[in-house]
């Protein structure tokens, strides 16, 4: 297929605006990747950034730790718990007010989650798996989507993971969370692209460096999952700085005109 360049003068451009004009929310922004893609988005110019979690101590931390590198820039930490909707309501209108604006949302949640095979995990610890994963990229997008369609242009970027995409034994639960929000995020980019706003999602593996990886990790039959999955990481186990490389790209003009897309960072472990 060969590109063909076309025009249609009936559709207006979306706003999009480079770095240092640009104000950006990261949900889960005090630690790994969060952490890793505030400071990334802080050295690429951006200059007003809000930073959303539960720790408020870890907020402190994460927003001194951002400023020590950048002085210039504004840092707020919003207490956070992005499973409750109105408390993702009330901070998103608290971030606009005070970066004037929101152009990028990332969502770095993550839950506590120990894979499992399926027979072996209660019943009773199904729908909790899939609420404290899934939910929270679902309320954090719906929040800020009306102000991003308002202004005319924005990004948002989701983190789920390759479970999303690749059947793994011990994640039939989480999986299906993952594949939730890879689809919301791909419906919503459909939806929302008329109004210029982007949607995608990074679906990452195995991230060392990552509280997450810590627990994994540990023993068990997680431990044999994913040291195996790491053995099959030729180009290398993923590390926060390079999801936050790519996070960084989908917030900025260079990715204005791509939406709808479920990136994998996972160092050749699969190629879905």
């Amino acid at each position: 297929m060969i590109a063909v360049s076309v025009g249609n003068p009936e559709v207006s451009m979306p706003l999009v605006r480079d770095y240092p004009e640009s104000a950006v929310v990261i949900a889960g922004g005090t630690s790994g990747v969060g952490l890793a893609t505030a400071l990334a988005f802080a050295d690429a110019g951006v200059r007003r950034i809000a930073l959303l979690a539960r720790n408020v101590e870890r907020g402190k931390l994460a927003r001194e730790r951002v400023l020590d590198r950048h002085p210039a820039a504004e840092v707020v930490f919003i207490p956070t718990d992005a499973e409750d909707f109105e408390q993702v309501n009330a901070s998103v209108a608290e971030a606009h007010r005070a970066l004037a604006g929101i152009d990028v949302l990332v969502n770095s949640t993550t839950a506590t989650y120990r894979p499992e095979l399926l027979h072996r995990t209660p019943q009773a610890d199904v729908e909790g798996i899939l609420t404290r994963q899934a939910l929270p990229p679902m309320h954090m997008t719906r929040a800020v989507l009306p102000l991003m369609r308002e202004q005319g242009g924005g990004s948002i970027v989701n983190i789920a993971s390759d479970a999303a995409k690749v059947a793994t034994p011990g994640e039939a639960v989480l999986g299906a969370a993952m594949a939730a929000i890879v689809m919301f995020s791909r419906v919503a980019a459909i939806e929302a692209k008329r109004d210029g706003v982007r949607v995608n999602v990074v679906t990452p593996s195995l991230i060392s460096g990552t509280p997450t990886a810590d627990n994994v990790l540990r023993d068990g039959f997680s431990k044999k999952l994913f040291e195996k999955a790491a053995s099959q990481a030729h180009l290398g186990v993923a590390e926060p700085a390079d999801l936050a490389s790519l996070i960084v790209f989908l917030g900025g003009p260079g990715s204005a005109k791509l939406t709808g897309q479920a990136i994998s960072v996972n160092g050749g472990i699969s190629a879905a």
